[in-house]
């Protein structure tokens, strides 16, 4: 009997004080779930990594939800190719065609043209479900792409992630190339004239290259073994290899904290969000529902490589106005850009290295540099330690430069491999827009990357300028010896705290090394280079505000404002902060290593 129905004010009801409310047992249902699960673990011992990726936190950012759109991209164009495989036929045998397209109607065609034609007109939702296919694959290259940007331009790469960030641009260029197999299967003119430019591409091959053309097509072009081939890459080994490497880059974020960017009790020891259940569970499954909604409408309203419109391949015309998608396009831009002197002879032999260098260089080429770049960082800039905060684009000015010089340099290739568009529709000369796209080659990189790091410092000076004299509110106040000034805003301690939470850095400095004779020791051609490329990162850095600054800037109140300070910390030998060849105005760290952050000492 519950003691709610016992009348209040009797003695006997000081003997339940401290009872326990009895709470109902299960149901019947979830004793059996339970059972299920604990049979289920006793026989894996599941339940403790289950309760761990359960409990894991996650932040709660929208940049985060970029790499969100990439797996649930790559979630869709698995079903859809599946749907796909039902009714595809990957062959190049020769067949007549009597389906409902009227205007090929009677046309002779490979067998992977014709059952393309017929899931597309004779298959009901066959040309919905080509069309979601081609579009969520898009997206996902989209979406890796814009998540590597934010993974890049953050820092989200350095330790312990160098792993991570190595798997994603082998997913990268595993998502272009197996892009490219999926185009080239229907066996349509577009695709057809694209596979004849990748067949005389790896003909460019110095000494194998004749060899290995014949081998890839099982004989002269276009042969009857490319279609299977190729399906059986797109549909079997290239699918299996990413979603292996794309397991394995999930498993370790989950293993490994995860990043988040900095703000109000966010430190390099926790994660502030969301555990997986049931909030981020929820809010990542409603997403996949809105990612597969745009990609469906998307779909259904605007049409993607209609292969009825180009008619089966024929290897005798020669299609002009061919373009590739746009991942791939760059490379094509890179053949066009090249000079023609750059094919020569050998010893009797021809070196085509004006087509071989954009087709089978550059490719490969892109994706090793963007691997090495963060061992290559690290090593600049002697940068050991581990990071789970990550940068804001702002305070780390060189990488933001050379990724947006990377980004202009790859844009100046893609626009190039439509330059015959460009001069159909403009009525321009072709080698007037070819020399302009060369010459932008050389200029518009440094120049991206100039513009972009005097932003960033424009932009880091602003924050110090604020984080110092906090906002200028427009009021002007009247002091008491007749002065006038204008009183300022304080920030709150979390917004400063995001001017400020940034570590200082200044360029490495050699130093004499002597051995046990007193005699200097010459310096290796490694330890310059270093310190050459750790000046050209570190000369211009404006680092955060220190404690001393922020003292001095407000030592009178609102009374005054001092805009410079001696600075002298414990640890570093008492140097000033504002010494020639220390990192820029307000460095205060060792120029052999990096120092204690400013963040950290306004905790202190």
């Amino acid at each position: 009997m519950s003691t709610d129905t016992v009348p209040s004010g009797r003695p006997a009801d000081r003997l339940r004080d401290g009872d326990t409310k009895v709470e109902p047992g299960p149901s019947a249902a979830a004793r059996k779930v339970g059972g299920v699960a604990g049979w289920i673990d006793d026989r894996t011992s599941s339940a403790k990594g289950v309760n761990y990726l359960l409990r894991k936190v996650f932040p709660d950012h929208w940049s985060f939800m970029l790499g969100e759109i990439a797996m649930y991209s790559l979630i869709i164009c698995l079903i859809s190719g599946a749907l796909l495989t039902l009714w595809f036929v990957p062959s190049a045998t020769q067949v007549v065609y009597d389906g409902s397209y009227v205007p090929l109607r009677g046309q002779t065609m490979s067998d992977a043209y014709a059952s393309t034609l017929n899931i597309s007109f004779d298959i009901k939702g066959g040309l919905i479900v080509r069309q979601i296919h081609h579009w969520a694959a898009l997206m996902f290259v989209v979406g890796l792409t814009v998540h590597m940007f934010r993974v890049f331009f953050t820092g989200a790469f350095r330790k312990p992630r160098e792993l991570n960030w190595v798997i994603g641009t082998v997913l990268a260029l595993l998502a272009a190339i197996e892009g490219f197999a999926g185009y080239s299967l229907p066996d349509d003119l577009l695709s057809g004239t694209g596979l004849r430019a990748m067949e005389g591409f790896v003909q460019t091959a110095p000494v194998i290259g004749s060899y290995l053309a014949y081998g890839i097509f099982g004989g002269p072009f276009p042969g009857e073994a490319i279609i299977p081939r190729l399906y059986s890459a797109h549909v079997l080994l290239l699918p299996a290899v990413i979603v292996g490497l794309f397991t394995a880059h999930i498993v370790l974020v989950a293993v490994q904290r995860h990043t988040q960017f900095p703000g109000p009790g966010r430190t390099n020891d926790n994660v502030v969000g969301y555990r997986v259940m049931p909030v981020y569970a929820a809010k990542a499954g409603g997403f996949f529902f809105i990612v597969f909604g745009i990609i469906a409408l998307i779909s259904a309203l605007f049409t993607i490589n209609p292969i009825w419109a180009y008619g089966p391949y024929d290897p005798s015309p020669v299609t002009a106005g061919s373009q590739p998608d746009w991942y791939m396009g760059a490379y094509d831009g890179a053949l066009r850009l090249l000079p023609g002197w750059l094919e020569f002879e050998i010893f009797g032999n021809t070196l085509s290295l004006n087509i071989a260098l954009g087709a089978l260089v550059l490719l490969p080429l892109v994706y090793i540099v963007l691997g090495a770049y963060p061992f290559v960082e690290r090593w600049v800039t002697g940068d050991t330690g581990e990071h789970h905060l990550l940068d804001r684009p702002r305070n780390n000015p060189t990488r933001t430069g050379i990724g947006m010089a990377g980004i202009v340099a790859y844009s100046v290739f893609m626009f190039a491999a439509g330059n015959d568009i460009m001069a159909i529709k403009l009525g321009m000369s072709i080698n007037d827009i070819t020399r302009v796209f060369q010459i932008s080659l050389f200029v518009g990189p440094p120049l991206a990357f100039w513009v972009t790091k005097r932003i960033c410092l424009s932009l880091q000076r602003r924050d110090r300028d604020l984080a110092l004299h906090a906002r200028e509110s427009g009021r002007i106040m009247r002091g008491a010896d007749g002065s006038f000034h204008e009183r300022h805003d304080a920030l709150t301690e979390q917004e400063r705290w995001i001017l400020v939470q940034h570590e200082p850095v200044a360029p490495l400095q050699l130093t004499a090394q002597v051995d046990e004779n007193g005699v200097e020791r010459p310096l290796s051609r490694k330890d310059r280079l270093r310190a050459k490329l750790s000046h050209f990162y570190f000369k211009d850095a404006v680092n955060p505000v220190t404690p001393a600054e922020l003292a001095a800037a407000h030592h009178d109140g609102q009374q005054a404002e001092a805009i410079e300070a001696p600075l002298d910390y414990e640890g570093i030998d008492g140097r000033q902060d504002h010494g020639p060849g220390d990192g820029g105005h307000g460095a205060d760290v060792d120029s052999q290593a990096r120092g204690v952050g400013s963040a950290s000492r306004m905790k202190e």
